[in-house]
């Protein structure tokens, strides 16, 4: 690819860069004359010489060279592979940079986008004055100790092939992608990973090629071992271990559960998901229980719930119960408040609200979501709490028809952001206070610019680090109706 008619750089130029800023996938930003280029492990505040790689209308991909001039915030990245996987993107940089630029990139999001106004450094500590002029922005929530945190790992599995380092031809190999690609990086640690996760996959790649499984070939469609899953419960130290196939019949597979039963005591659930569609979606919609249970049981903040396979369950339980008091702390609940929660899953938001409010509607498109929510709550002694399959645009104005008047609306959607019905929905509703908790700064920002047209006024954002090293940020957002 050479130049585009714009673009001042080509394809294959060596560029020198002074690194400005990070993208949301933390990769640095350095400029040639004007013209952004994206540095994969260059830091802001450092000089780099790097090689254009790709070269598009508006901005462009460099691979760095030589690091002419380090920023102060640069540090040795522990994990030995972190060069070539594509799991994390910010190893290299200081955790302290870490939650700070996070914090800057939400702010950048809200008034880039959003078009909204921060309230300047000095009042976004002081827990809610300085509002008047500008939301109140706090720094981000880190971790004590930011390793080891993730208590679920997806692990595309491959086969090594003669040229490889990653072990003799024709054994299980597994572990990320490399950036940008679907080549798999094979590891047997991961330093964001549960230990108990990391010798879950290590085991089943290691009795899979002994036993002669191969995995699946995405461009000839043939073999079988597509993914291993992994669920560990923090809490209680039960795993689940799930193996996702490119068809039903797994061969030895009395031999492959004994061999995981054997050598992990703490297997709770092995079951088999059968995906044998041509697709990147990590799950099918056949799943089956091998051995032992089909759920495992964790607790959050005293609250107990049943995982199966396919739940969506926060990967940082530690944060995810920073960021649920937080949510709890936004919707100022007194105990006889009516709550709407409007992406529900399997009701960790709805069962944390529901400890202080008079009712609680939760709502998920996902039925397998709702099932689960619906034993949660059972599980957790709350009746008050009521979950229904469909999408929350649809349901909600049915609710409302029906009587029922939210005094708090929650929101915790999916990268992508809220549909516009449901925006539509919540202005509609005029709830006193909506609490929106985002993966996504840019579709948060949004969002928010429509719930301000709508009559709510943004209070505090309150980041929360639930991925560390990694370039993505959580928030959660207080609003009330003006």
């Amino acid at each position: 690819m050479g130049t585009t008619k714009d673009a001042p750089v080509r394809k294959n130029d060596i560029v020198t860069l002074d690194i400005e800023g990070l993208t949301q996938d933390g990769a640095g930003v350095g400029r040639a004359d004007g013209f952004a280029l994206f540095v994969q492990g260059a830091l802001p505040g450092e000089r780099v010489r790097a090689k254009v790689l790709k070269v598009k209308k508006q901005y462009g991909y460099a691979k760095m060279l030589e690091l002419l001039q380090a920023s102060p915030d640069r540090v040795e990245a522990p994990c030995p592979i972190y060069g070539k996987c594509g799991g994390c993107q910010l190893q290299h940089m200081d955790y302290r940079a870490q939650l700070e630029w996070k914090r800057r990139h939400v702010v950048d999001c809200l008034t880039r986008i959003g078009k909204l106004r921060v309230a300047d450094e000095g009042a976004a500590g002081d827990g809610g004055a300085g509002a008047a002029e500008g939301i109140v922005m706090h720094p981000t929530i880190g971790m004590a100790d930011p390793w080891r945190y993730r208590n679920k790992a997806q692990v595309p599995i491959g086969m090594a092939q003669a040229d490889s380092e990653d072990g003799a031809a024709g054994s299980l190999i597994g572990g990320f992608y490399a950036q940008h690609s679907h080549r798999i990086v094979d590891m047997d640690a991961c330093l964001i990973q549960h230990e108990r996760n990391d010798a879950a996959v290590r085991l089943v790649k290691e009795i899979g090629t002994r036993l002669g499984i191969r995995a699946y070939d995405e461009t000839t469609g043939r073999g079988l071992l597509r993914h291993v899953v992994v669920r560990t419960g923090f809490a209680t130290g039960e795993t689940m271990v799930v193996l996702v196939t490119n068809g039903t019949r797994i061969p030895r597979v009395d031999e492959l559960v004994e061999g995981i039963r054997k050598a992990l005591p703490d297997v709770r659930s092995i079951v088999q998901n059968v995906n044998t569609r041509n697709t990147n979606v990590i799950f099918g919609d056949e799943t089956r229980v091998l051995w032992g249970s089909d759920v495992i049981y964790d607790e959050l903040d005293g609250i107990r719930f049943a995982i199966s396979a396919r739940s969506f369950y926060q990967v940082n339980p530690a944060q995810t119960v920073t960021l649920y008091r937080k949510a709890a702390e936004y919707a100022g609940l007194t105990g006889r408040e009516t709550v709407i929660d409007a992406y529900c899953g399997i009701g960790t938001i709805s069962l944390f609200l529901a400890r202080h409010a008079g009712k609680v509607y939760g709502v998920e498109e996902v039925p397998e979501a709702v099932e689960d929510a619906r034993r949660n709550a059972a599980l957790n002694g709350m009746h008050h709490v009521a979950f229904e399959v469909g999408l929350a645009e649809e349901v909600m104005p049915r609710w409302r028809e029906e009587g029922v008047a939210a005094d708090v609306i929650v929101v915790d959607p999916p990268r992508k952001g809220c549909d516009a019905k449901l925006l539509e929905t919540i202005i509609a509703m005029q709830p006193k206070r909506v609490v929106y908790v985002s993966c996504n700064p840019a579709t948060l920002a949004r969002d928010l610019a429509v719930l301000e047209a709508g009559g709510f006024r943004t209070v505090e954002v309150q980041p929360v680090d639930m991925f560390p090293h990694t370039g993505h940020v959580e928030c959660c957002v207080l609003l009330v109706r003006k």
